[in-house]
This record gives structure tokens, C-alpha cells and sequence, in this order.
């Protein structure tokens, strides 16, 4: 069975028509309006009285009386916000009590770039020109283990940039590894020395045992860098490792014929 309004001047409706089942167990269908029939002003005294229609007879008024209580129960019943958080819901994440909602993060956006400079590295005129290993030896020597992320302890590789009369530019920390390794890339050693249009790298890197001799990995690495320079026309002229005291050029070893 269903309910209908047939008073013309009753109130436009609140929400949409809600499924109620009785105390007699049979479902029916109630119509929310704007004022309760429970609230409803009594007949003669000049207000719009709403009416309901029990398939074309007037609802019986003890019917009328059971069924608000069930419409109101069924109300509170309702998925609101507060209920959600309260029960716990997936869909809705309680937030802390007494802390700043976060700010929703948007996706990141093209950026414009270029080179800063991090620090001056006072060096002899004598020092700056850099052909030889024991010149690129005397370079890290004079700046690298000041270098605020330097570990002695682990190996760390830097690239010299030069430019084409050999005197260095500037220098750049590339990768920090564990006590026997590191990982390197051609794309970060090159990176900024094609920012810097650099005519030529030396690259350079320790050894915490304090022993020069390079590994099979710092050979396949190095001529991996000289093709690598080859196809960007920038030269690779030396690859140094760092011991203590001594150091060893991979040049010098026959690694860059």
C-alpha cells in the first residue's frame, strides 16, 4: 500500500519518498513534508492542515500516530558525515582532533632551471690548470674532503669539469656508495657537465681501503663513460682512483686505448 498528499497547498517536499515498514509488518511509503502530522495545526484555525491518503480512505489517526515515530527513527537512521566518522568508515578518515587539516598537494609542474653555484673553492693558479693525474690528485686533495657530504669512509665519486685549455671550471659530488661501492650513471656524470657546457670530465673517486689499485667494475665503468663522452663530444681524459697516500690513473694504466 502507499501514501499520497491530495491537499494542493501542503509545503514542497523536503527529500525524496523513504521506504518504512510499520509495526504491523506490511511496507508502506510516506511522504516527508516540510511540517510533521504530528506538528500539523488542528483544522479552524486558519493554517494549511496536510493530509494523508490510504489508497483513496483517510488514514486511520492511530496509524498516522505509529508511523511518525518510524519516520523519525528511520531520519536519525541517516549516513550523515558525522555518523560515518563515528562508525568508523573507510570512505571518510577521521581527522585528529586540534591539528591543521594537511593541504591537498597538486601534481608537480613544469619548472624552469639552471646552475647555482654552491660554494667558491679558492685554488692556486698553479692548481687550477689540470693535464696530469698528480695535478687532478693535488685538486681533491685541496677540496673534496671539505665537501659537507664527504665520507672517507665510503666512496664517493666527483667529476672535474674542465674547459678546453684544461683549467677546471668547477667540480660536482656525484654519488656516495657503501665502504667497496658505488653506483654511478652516465646520465648523472654527464648531466652537468653538459649544463655547464664543459669541453671535458676528469673523473675521479676513493677507495676507504687506502689501496689505488682499480677493480674490474672501475674499468667497465670508465670505458663505458669514454663512449658515452664520445657520442656528446665531451672528452673524458682521466679517471683517478684515490688512496691514501698514493693514487692511480687509469690512463696511465693503458685503460683509454
Amino acid at each position: 500500500m502507499s501514501f499520497r498528499r491530495v491537499h494542493p497547498r501542503v509545503p514542497a517536499l523536503l527529500g525524496a519518498p523513504r521506504n518504512i515498514v510499520p509495526a504491523g509488518g506490511r511496507r508502506m511509503r510516506v511522504c516527508a513534508c516540510r511540517q510533521s502530522v504530528a506538528d500539523a495545526p488542528r483544522k479552524g484555525r486558519g493554517h494549511t492542515r496536510a493530509r494523508f491518503v490510504w489508497s483513496g480512505a483517510a488514514l486511520p489517526r492511530a496509524e498516522v500516530k505509529r508511523a511518525v515515530p518510524l519516520l523519525q527513527n528511520e531520519t536519525q537512521k541517516m549516513n550523515t558525515t558525522e555518523n560515518l566518522i563515528s562508525a568508523g568508515c573507510p570512505a571518510i578518515a577521521p581527522q585528529p582532533a586540534n591539528k591543521i587539516v594537511k593541504l591537498i598537494k597538486f601534481p608537480a609542474q613544469p619548472q624552469e632551471w639552471k646552475i647555482v653555484s654552491l660554494r667558491e673553492c679558492p685554488t692556486p693558479d698553479t692548481m687550477q690548470q689540470c693535464e696530469t693525474p698528480d695535478q687532478a690528485a693535488a685538486y681533491w686533495k685541496a677540496h673534496i674532503p671539505d665537501h659537507p657530504y664527504f665520507n672517507s669512509e665510503c666512496e664517493c665519486l666527483v667529476v672535474f669539469i674542465l674547459n678546453t685549455r684544461r683549467r677546471i671550471k668547477g667540480h660536482y659530488l656525484v654519488s656516495i656508495g657503501t665502504m667497496d661501492t658505488i653506483l654511478c650513471h652516465p646520465r648523472e656524470i654527464f648531466r652537468l657537465a653538459v649544463m655547464a657546457s664543459a669541453a671535458g670530465i676528469i673523473i675521479a673517486h676513493n677507495h676507504p681501503s687506502g689501496d689505488p689499485t682499480p677493480s674490474e667494475a672501475d674499468i667497465k665503468i670508465t670505458r663505458d663513460l669514454i663512449r658515452a663522452g664520445q657520442l656528446l663530444k665531451i672528452e673524458v681524459l682521466d679517471h683517478v682512483v684515490m688512496g691514501h697516500p698514493s693514487h692511480t690513473s687509469l690512463r696511465s694504466l693503458g685503460y683509454f686505448l
